[in-house]
């Protein structure tokens, strides 16, 4: 049997958003210096404020945006994308689906706040408002009773990317696992979860799709700590942590691709 229009409807939003899944968390226009900041020369012409730039600059909004939208598509980032686009069959996913995409991600969760509980480097995101653990557990038991469906085991993609977390170092790399896996559930993830929420929940939103307190406080908060974090690496540091991003798009597409029937855009 066919899908219906709606089905694929919501099976291509879904795709098209999983592929931008980390778009919003990097949708932050380049700061610009204040008006008023550029200098007349002698000869009449323009220049920045070196002073100006310095103050504006952010390693979030220049370097890591960069590295991120350069992974996008000419479709999905007209201006700044340059990866290959790749077809996507129209899927529409499963409770079951669903409900393993919801496994897998609490997996990754756990890897990442078991790293920031461990490295005292990354103690400055402990109990940092962000976390989804205790959520997605709430919502996995619910899923499983709602449904009648068996809890399923962590899947290869979970496990692949959580064990990879947990092997790595370099706490510059593990910034910007950090930095992409959390702050892409706040943006595109939120978008997903609204569909979900139309296609099988009833429109009903779950505990992984709230936070307690003011989620742009809590974001402007941890944006905070990695911008003071940058400043004080080298510029290797900072290399390391920008190189890492396509890893965080793998890791993060794979967990998104249980809701496309195995697809990840990226």
């Amino acid at each position: 049997m066919g899908l219906s229009r709606t089905q694929q409807n919501l099976s291509l939003t879904l795709l098209a958003l999983s592929a931008c899944f980390h778009r919003g968390s990097h949708g932050f226009s380049p700061a610009r210096p204040p008006s008023g900041s550029t200098m007349c020369s002698r000869t009449g012409g323009t220049a920045l404020s070196a002073a100006a730039e310095s103050v504006t600059a952010s390693f979030i909004d220049t370097e890591l945006r960069g590295a991120a939208m350069r992974l996008h598509t000419r479709e999905q980032a007209p201006k700044e994308g340059e990866a290959p686009s790749k077809k996507i069959e129209p899927y529409v996913p499963t409770p079951a689906d669903y409900l393993q995409f919801l496994v897998d991600s609490q997996h990754v969760y756990q890897a990442l706040e078991d790293i920031v509980d461990e490295k005292d480097d990354l103690s400055v995101f402990r109990n940092c408002g962000l976390e989804r653990t205790t959520a997605l557990e709430t919502d996995i038991e619910w899923m499983a009773k709602e449904f009648d469906l068996t809890r399923p085991p962590v899947g290869k993609f979970g496990v692949d990317y959580a064990t990879s977390l947990r092997a790595m170092e370099s706490i510059p790399e593990l910034v910007c696992h950090f930095y992409n896996f959390y702050f892409a559930h706040t943006a595109g993830g939120r978008m997903i979860g609204k569909q979900m929420s139309a296609l099988l929940l009833d429109k009903k939103t779950l505990e992984f799709y709230k936070w307690e307190g003011d989620l742009n406080e809590i974001k402007s908060r941890n944006k905070q700590h990695i911008e003071d974090m940058a400043a004080s690496w080298s510029q290797q540091e900072r290399t390391d942590c920008v190189d890492a991003t396509a890893a965080t798009f793998v890791g993060g597409g794979s967990i998104n691709s249980y809701l496309s029937g195995g697809q990840n855009p990226h």
